[in-house]
């Protein structure tokens, strides 16, 4: 399990886990604060009237509950379930499941140098956090070099057994980004003008363009960051298939 240093924040995100329910609320541990216990009020499970807490809230079940106040000297959080919108909640559990891969590298470094999960915590996780605000983005950080890690104050043997993990178990993944473009030329060498701006926008993208039928071609780029990919190409596209450079109509569309 995921965990974190002292208490939640006010309007933090948590993952909560239901314990026992009365009539006017449900009480949960923190999953990734083990140290800490929760409530949450009949009045802030559900956005409508609510006639048995029971309908909407199972022991044993987890929700995503957002912090509305906090009580440090009792370890005691209040929360609410019916203020997490369904966005908040999908974005919260990809960073839980983000949380519980890098918490599984971890742990492999630990048994390296002889450690257990607790003590890899103890000694390196919880600086991680603090640093870098999860433990997946610290590791994120730890594939650049090990050194990264000691500069972080991280200890040379936890730095070196990280580092190792996380380059065998922390690869990037790649994902395929695919064009359409719609390329005409009524110049009578139109042919060649579109052959070789085909070639130009495959070199300065690192794309593959391939003949789908008059006058589609269809452009696909593997990368591991999307974002920077979508951009090079249009901006490629902006340059090569300009009317006003070349006697040439393009359109294209982003496919799914």
């Amino acid at each position: 399990m995921v965990l974190k240093e002292g208490m939640p924040s006010q309007g933090e995100l948590v993952l909560c886990k239901v314990v026992r329910i009365t009539p006017y609320a449900a009480w949960v541990k923190i999953e990734e604060y083990p140290q800490v216990e929760g409530m949450i009020h009949v009045s802030e499970v559900a956005g409508k009237w609510v006639h048995d807490i029971r309908e909407f809230v199972k022991v044993g079940k987890q929700y995503v509950g957002k912090v509305m106040r906090t009580d440090p000297q009792k370890n005691f959080v209040n929360l609410s379930i019916k203020r997490v919108t369904k966005y908040d909640e999908k974005q919260k559990l990809n960073s839980f499941r983000r949380d519980m891969r890098a918490e599984r590298i971890l742990e492999k470094a630990a048994k390296k140098i002889g450690k257990n999960l607790q003590q890899a915590y103890d000694e390196v996780g919880f600086l991680l956090v603090k640093k870098y605000g999860d433990l997946f983005s610290g590791l994120e950080e730890a594939k650049k070099s090990d050194q990264i890690l000691k500069e972080a104050g991280i200890p040379g043997n936890w730095a070196k057994a990280i580092f190792e993990e996380v380059q065998k178990n922390l690869k990037d993944k790649e994902i395929m980004i695919r064009m359409d473009l719609e390329l005409k030329s009524y110049a009578p060498n139109g042919l060649e003008i579109i052959k070789h701006l085909i070639k130009e926008i495959e070199k300065s993208t690192n794309s593959k363009i391939k003949y789908i039928s008059a006058p589609v071609y269809r452009l696909e780029l593997k990368t591991t960051d999307p974002k920077s990919g979508e951009k090079k190409i249009r901006d490629s596209l902006s340059t090569f298939l300009d009317p006003k450079k070349y006697e040439i109509e393009a359109t294209f569309k982003m496919l799914k």
